[in-house]
């Protein structure tokens, strides 16, 4: 087991990363403060892992909610199930909600620990690689609206994150690519070397092998975990983080939650960041090829959904958290390894990159 930390004061908090963690009750019972834990999964995880939770967790008063699995269903009515259930079983400010699942478990358990009763403390135990190297760490919780999505949200950072990467042996390839997309952003945002390192070992990712997920996620985390204590709200450079997202955001929204997997739209978007960067003169038109053959050969899309029209793109783009009095912003790349935040780009661009992706 590896552990990290997320430096934020007294709201720091560990990741632990490793193979075979689950069940195991030291690694959770530190963070509980008070007696009640309500442990919240989905109907897929729920049949593999909600036992061996469980059982670690037996000096607690443990309540549990299964939810319907999918990204249709992170929404308020959703979250409104677990508000249901902390009532009925009269659970206190002193609980502990446990996320047992990916990313959408986790931004809604997160949601529902920052508005139950004005703020309650949770854990992630994520269950997909793209929750793992991503989703999980930095107190981002929210559920989608029909018009976009994680608009309605809070920040709200766990007691700690229990990563097991054994977990990841059971998961689809599809949901393994989307998560190997997210580990790319990395290398792209702030680490060049651990790009070309992914070059060489992508396929070690897709065979699961526990030291390359092991690396991977260390790397990643680390990344994440080092721009979060510097910009915990996103005031300012956490939102490089966002590489790729405001066009896959567009994509998820149009083509229905669920359809296409977050990772999945974040890979065509981060095409598209790679596309607009090379336009603008900060990149060599040759990255734009070696990132197309780094994601087809993690087995993720290389061109945005048939159906959808550049005006398509603008229309959801308009309404993006990252818009600020009226003008779009985008996360772009310098360099391999160096991105900023900019409105600095010309509308005609911008087009002539949603055409060509």
């Amino acid at each position: 087991m590896q552990t990290l930390h997320v430096a934020l004061g007294e709201r720091s908090y560990p990741i632990h990363i490793g193979p075979g963690l689950l069940g195991q009750p030291d690694l959770l019972s530190p963070y509980i403060r008070g007696r009640q834990v309500m442990l919240v999964t989905n109907e897929t995880v729920a049949p593999l892992y909600l036992n061996k939770v469980k059982a670690s967790l037996s000096a607690f008063q443990v309540d549990t909610v299964v939810l319907p699995d999918g990204e249709v269903y992170k929404t308020l009515d959703t979250v409104n199930l677990i508000f249901d259930q902390l009532l009925e079983k009269r659970h206190n400010r002193t609980t502990t909600l446990i996320a047992l699942g990916g990313g959408v478990i986790g931004d809604m358990v997160g949601f529902a620990a920052a508005t139950y009763q004005r703020g309650v403390d949770f854990i992630q135990i994520p269950t997909t690689l793209l929750a793992q190297v991503d989703s999980s760490v930095g107190g981002k919780t929210g559920v989608n609206h029909t018009l976009g999505k994680n608009m309605i949200g809070a920040f709200h950072q766990p007691r700690c994150v229990l990563a097991d990467t054994t977990v990841l042996k059971t998961l689809p390839t599809r949901e393994l690519s989307a998560g190997i997309a997210e580990v790319i952003k990395y290398g792209l945002i702030c680490d060049q070397s651990f790009f070309a390192w992914l070059q060489m070992h992508t396929k070690d990712l897709l065979a699961c092998d526990d030291t390359a997920l092991g690396y991977a996620i260390k790397r990643s985390c680390l990344a994440k975990a080092e721009v979060v204590a510097e910009d915990e709200r996103e005031g300012g450079i956490r939102a490089i983080l966002n590489l790729g997202h405001t066009f896959g955001h567009a994509i998820e929204t149009h083509e229905g939650y669920g359809n296409w997997l977050h990772g999945e739209a974040v890979a065509v978007g981060m095409l598209m960041a790679v596309d607009l960067s090379i336009r603008l003169g900060w990149l060599d038109a040759s990255e734009l090829e070696v990132l197309r053959r780094l994601l087809e050969q993690a087995k993720l899309p290389v061109t945005s959904p048939t159906d959808m029209m550049p005006e398509d793109f603008l229309k959801y783009m308009a309404v993006d958290k990252k818009v600020v009095d009226g003008s779009l912003r985008l996360v772009l790349l310098e360099a391999v390894g160096k991105a900023i935040v900019t409105s600095d780009f010309s509308h005609d661009a911008l087009l002539a990159t949603l055409k060509s992706i």
